[in-house]
Formats: C-alpha cells, sequence, structure tokens
C-alpha cells in the first residue's frame, strides 16, 4: 500500500503576536559597510593619538630647553636664562661627515632660533592637527640632521672610541620622520583636532600645501 502525501497536510500552524514582526538577516553588503566604517574610525582614532603624543614630543623638547625643566636641560640652564639649546648638542659631534661643520654651528644665534621655532611650529602643527605637510617636511630635515650629527653607520668616534651606535641606519631619528610622513599623507589631523575647519579656510583651499 502506498501512502501518498496530501498536497495541504504540512502546511504548519503558525501562531501570530500582536506587535511581533520578523526581522530579515542584513544583507551582506551593509554588513561590509559597517565593517569598513569602523575600520576607518578605528585608524582615524590611531593616527590622531599618535599624532598628539608625536606633537607632545616636540613641544616638551621646546618647553624644556627654554625653561630649564630640570629633565634634558637643568635647572636655570634655559633658554631664557641664557643658555643655548644647540650648544651642548651640536658642539659635542664626534663622529660624522658633518663634524666640523656642527662644531661652527654650536650655539650660534640663528641655529638656536631656528631650531627652537622648528620644535615649537612642528609641536603646535602636530596637536592642533593643522599644517601636517608643513610639520612633516620641517621634522623630517630636522630629523635628517640630527641623524647625520649622531651618524649611526659608524663603529667608532673620531678618536677611535666605540660609538655605542645600536643600529647603522633604523635609528629613532628615522623613526620620527617617518611618523610625522605617515601623519601627513593620512591627513591625521581632522580627528580630535582642528584639521578639518584648517582645511576649509580660503587660503588653505587655494594652496594645499598648507594642509
Amino acid at each position: 500500500m502506498a501512502l501518498h502525501d496530501h498536497p495541504h497536510r504540512h502546511q504548519g500552524f503558525r501562531l501570530s503576536f500582536p506587535g511581533r514582526t520578523s526581522t530579515a538577516p542584513a544583507p551582506a553588503s551593509a554588513s561590509a559597510d559597517e565593517a569598513t566604517a569602523a575600520a576607518t574610525a578605528t585608524r582615524a582614532y590611531v593616527f590622531a593619538g599618535l599624532r598628539l603624543l608625536t606633537g607632545f614630543v616636540f613641544l616638551w623638547a621646546f618647553l624644556d630647553k627654554t625653561f630649564g625643566l630640570g629633565y634634558a636641560t637643568g635647572s636655570g640652564k634655559g633658554w631664557i636664562d641664557g643658555g643655548s639649546p644647540t650648544k651642548g648638542f651640536l658642539g659635542s659631534v664626534a663622529v660624522g661627515p658633518m663634524e666640523s661643520t656642527f662644531h661652527d654651528w654650536a650655539g650660534a644665534v640663528w641655529a638656536d632660533w631656528l631650531f627652537m621655532l622648528g620644535l615649537l611650529g612642528i609641536g603646535v602643527a602636530l596637536v592642533a592637527g593643522i599644517g601636517l605637510r608643513l610639520a612633516a617636511a620641517a621634522g623630517t630635515v630636522m630629523m635628517a640632521l640630527m641623524w647625520v650629527a649622531e651618524w649611526p653607520p659608524a663603529q667608532h668616534l673620531s678618536d677611535g672610541a666605540p660609538s655605542m651606535s645600536t643600529n647603522p641606519f633604523a635609528d629613532y631619528h628615522l623613526v620620527y620622520a617617518l611618523v610625522l610622513i605617515a601623519l601627513a599623507a593620512a591627513g591625521a589631523g581632522a580627528t580630535w583636532g582642528l584639521g578639518g575647519i584648517w582645511a576649509r579656510l580660503p587660503f588653505v583651499s587655494r594652496n594645499r600645501w598648507l594642509l
């Protein structure tokens, strides 16, 4: 004996509750868009945090060298006390192709002003999130000169003493320069900064190198 299913036998029994609606699963494209938006936001926050920390590095160096806060610059030896921000560092250069040149620059008024204005300008630009391209260019030049002053490729100083270089190429000056370039390339000034307002200013809109 054969059994045949009745065409209406398995329609099932459904209960309907007031106010309850069925929800269809979100399309895959919507989920992908949300994931992309979340990743973009996370990246923006990471770059903003990196920008602020790097800016504080430059600002702190300016403040310590200006007022002699007792860290890298001793109390009473700050710029406002008559000390030279460049004399100690450039005067102690003992290796590299620009050793004698740096000795000539050490303590020069123009060198002190350029160095301190560079620290202040880069620090303010990074913290505020404005002029990141200029900050990256100026900071890269500054880091390159400091890299040459320490000359990591050398194993020995001019007097034959060990240079104590920890890496012949990739030291912290190179890292800072790459961070500055990355921040400018990513346009990291809009999050936790004034980059968005700055970009909308007429003279900045006409001169994109000021971003």
